[in-house]
């Protein structure tokens, strides 16, 4: 298993890009697509190809209405595409929120457990994730939208606790990344209020993952598809790459890729004024 590079990380490398592997079948973008492991497998070294420097590997579909999956169902999905993917030359990233099957995935040789449920979930998680040493990404979800809400108050206490766990546990801070969770129980003016005051998350001093892809935030601006957002997701990722996040989780990778190395440019560029 490749070591995780923490210098990846740090703020004055490049951001990362994620590229999604949805083993679902009912996935809001692309259910269905990569389900087969020989399939997977095919897409991971395509996006690996075009520059993703990490694979999200899902076995339950978070969307909302999804449906649940059991735990030995979502195994029997991502255990054999990651043992397919091991080695491939990437970072390999687990999207459970299920202590066993991070664990299980740990052991085969994922780096990174992304836990949609921000450790708050499955009260096994965090002792999983320290244990294995891996990084997580915590992200901030509801289950039920409140238009009421200051979000970013919300998400303030929510990473409270999220940061208590992890530490509680054992987590390294340096092994803590935030995800202020983009289309999760939020309405579509929470979403651009967090985009808005996206720098603010850097008060953590963790870093930050923006996700926006394909989500219903770019189509109810844009009324289109979400095979037609890759365009909105891209405007929405540089926003945010502006305002400081160092991972992009994307379905698409190579124009994010392009993305990010305009953006570093335009970066290195300025400091050498």
């Amino acid at each position: 298993m490749a070591e995780f590079d923490r210098g990846l990380l740090e703020s004055s490398q490049r951001p990362l890009v994620m590229g999604i592997l949805n083993v679902t079948p009912d996935s809001f973008s692309d259910g269905g697509q990569f389900d087969a492991p020989a399939v997977a497998l095919a897409y991971a070294k395509e996006m690996i190809a075009e520059g993703a420097d990490i694979i999200d590997v899902g076995g339950e579909s978070t969307r909302p209405g999804a449906t649940f999956v059991e735990e030995q169902d979502e195994l029997d999905r991502v255990l054999p595409v990651l043992e397919l993917i091991k080695d491939l030359p990437a970072l390999i990233s687990i999207d459970t929120y299920k202590a066993k099957v991070a664990e299980a995935a740990c052991k085969i040789g994922a780096h990174i457990v992304n836990d949609v449920w921000g450790l708050q979930k499955d009260p096994e998680m965090a002792g999983v994730v320290a244990d294995a040493g891996v990084p997580v990404i915590m992200m901030h979800n509801r289950t039920e939208v409140d238009a009421t809400l200051d979000i970013l108050e919300d998400i303030d206490r929510y990473f409270e606790k999220s940061l208590k766990l992890a530490s509680d546990a054992g987590i390294p801070e340096e092994l803590q990344i935030l995800d202020p969770g983009f289309g999760f129980g939020k309405t579509l003016e929470q979403n651009y209020q967090i985009l808005k005051r996206f720098s603010d998350l850097h008060k953590y001093g963790r870093p930050i993952l923006a996700g926006a892809s394909r989500k219903r935030m770019v189509g109810h601006i844009l009324n289109n598809e979400a095979s037609e957002r890759m365009a909105g997701s891209l405007a929405i990722h540089m926003l945010a790459l502006q305002s400081g996040a160092q991972i992009l989780r994307v379905h698409d990778v190579k124009p994010h890729v392009d993305a990010v190395r305009i953006f570093q440019a335009m970066k290195e560029l300025g400091s050498s004024q």
